[in-house]
């Protein structure tokens, strides 16, 4: 039985089967006038195989709330077919949102991870995918078109980058389409159709397709708001032929690359390296010291520089101010030239320091690359420690993969539209004088 089913009807819009193909579709639709407008449609159609929910998917459904919820939950319901068009960036958390209701279902169907609040967009998605058949049953095929930010939001470690990491360490992800700019009514932005299927053949097996379909379009014979571009039955053949064509050994074209799941897995790795100068010697940094100014703690700062500080401290001794500097080196007694300068018990009123200069950062390593190798290649300076145990996170760049250099002008062309420009603006000013 294939089902139509989408977690939001969108504008009481959905594809329409022949009713012998179909079987039956299921639709939701949260909000009520489109739930209204999607049952009127079906009603002048006297379509009877449909069936629309009035609920929001994403929470589960309770009778006595006033927001009604998934009313086909996984427990009872699996799909061959699943299609989706959620909205883009809709804030899910907050006093608008429906956070405390969706965060019941984190130990089943969310246990990937929770996107962000201000982005519901994988919670579509994982909804989806919780409704999939098991391949011995028939498995799934989902479709859901997405803005650019499942792709790469979050920090190694976050809800979205653990979600991805799900979905491709499962290798449920076959394929992602980049469309064209301007093919809805309310925006203009570059959008992209995520294929998932939880049945691949060999040939799709740890990888995934990204076809890249940007220039697949034709101009609208007038603009419908920000909708000036359309998706014409060549250019869907077009995209169809390179799905079917670009699994096949030697495939080639510029518009299709097929990757490992590992492809789009890094590393995040914090590393602590010492800082040069221009003439590549220990750089320093005088500062406030805001530790608290005891024995212990210059012993600790001498062990981890293993190098020469210098501490200005403005003490009070009775009514009189003073300030008094030391240094200590590498192989001085902390705790002796600390209590030398305490012996009068001055109240400490500020301490600068002179330090070697050191850089906190975060690395982003591609997956498989030896990590060390890889800091002493990029940073190519001291490096003081590093995380031996490093994150893993998930990230999808296409406009990376199919970027295009596009070399600038040569000089003497820029340096000749200069002069040309000049000599129209002199001619302009002198027209104005006369």
């Amino acid at each position: 039985m294939i089902v139509n089913r989408r977690p939001l009807a969108s504008e009481g819009v959905r594809l329409q089967f022949k009713a012998d193909e179909a079987g039956m579709g299921l639709l939701r639709e949260a909000a009520s006038s489109n739930y209204a407008i999607c049952q009127a449609d079906l009603l002048i159609k006297n379509d009877r195989q449909a069936k629309v929910y009035l609920g929001n998917s994403l929470i589960p459904h309770d009778p006595h709330s006033r927001e009604p919820g998934d009313q086909l939950p996984e427990a009872g319901y699996r799909f061959d077919f699943m299609l989706s068009n959620p909205p883009f960036g809709v804030t899910w958390g907050g006093k608008d949102g429906y956070e405390t209701e969706a965060r019941k279902l984190v130990k089943s169907r969310y246990r990937a991870g929770m996107p962000r609040v201000n982005d519901g967009a994988l919670l579509f998605l994982q909804t989806m995918l919780a409704k999939m058949k098991q391949p011995e049953k028939g498995a799934s095929r989902i479709a859901i078109i997405f803005n650019g930010s499942p792709l790469s939001n979050g920090d190694c470690g976050s809800g979205e980058s653990e979600i991805r990491r799900w979905i491709l360490e499962n290798d449920w992800l076959d394929a992602i389409l980049m469309l064209p700019d301007q093919l809805f009514y309310n925006t203009g932005i570059y959008t992209y159709i995520w294929l998932l299927r939880n049945d691949k053949p060999a040939s799709h097996r740890g990888r995934v397709m990204l076809i890249d379909a940007r220039q697949q379009y034709q101009k609208e014979p007038r603009s419908f708001g920000n909708k000036r571009n359309r998706i014409s039955d060549g250019h869907r053949a077009w995209i169809q032929e390179r799905y079917r064509e670009g699994w096949a050994e030697g495939f080639v074209d510029e518009q299709v690359k097929c990757f490992r799941r590992e492809d789009f897995a890094y590393h995040k790795v914090s590393v602590v390296f010492w800082q040069l100068d221009e003439n590549d010697r220990p750089a320093t940094v005088t500062e406030p010291y805001e530790k608290a100014f005891t024995a212990v703690n210059l012993k600790k700062e001498q062990e981890f520089y293993d190098s020469e500080l210098t501490f200005r401290v403005r003490l009070k001794i009775g009514e009189t101010e003073t300030t008094r500097t030391f240094t200590l080196g590498p192989k001085d007694n902390a705790a002796r030239q600390f209590k030398a300068l305490m012996q009068d018990k001055p109240q400490v009123l500020a301490v600068d320091w002179t330090h070697r200069h050191y850089v906190k950062d975060d690395e982003y390593i591609p997956f498989g690359e030896d990590i060390e190798a890889f800091l002493d290649r990029e940073i190519a300076k001291p490096i003081i420690r590093w995380q031996d145990s490093p994150q893993l996170g998930y990230e999808i760049l296409p406009n990376k993969y199919f970027y295009r250099y596009q070399p600038p002008k040569p000089a003497n062309e820029l340096l000749a539209e200069f002069w040309r420009l000049e000599k129209e603006a002199e001619t302009l000013l002198e027209g104005l004088a006369q």
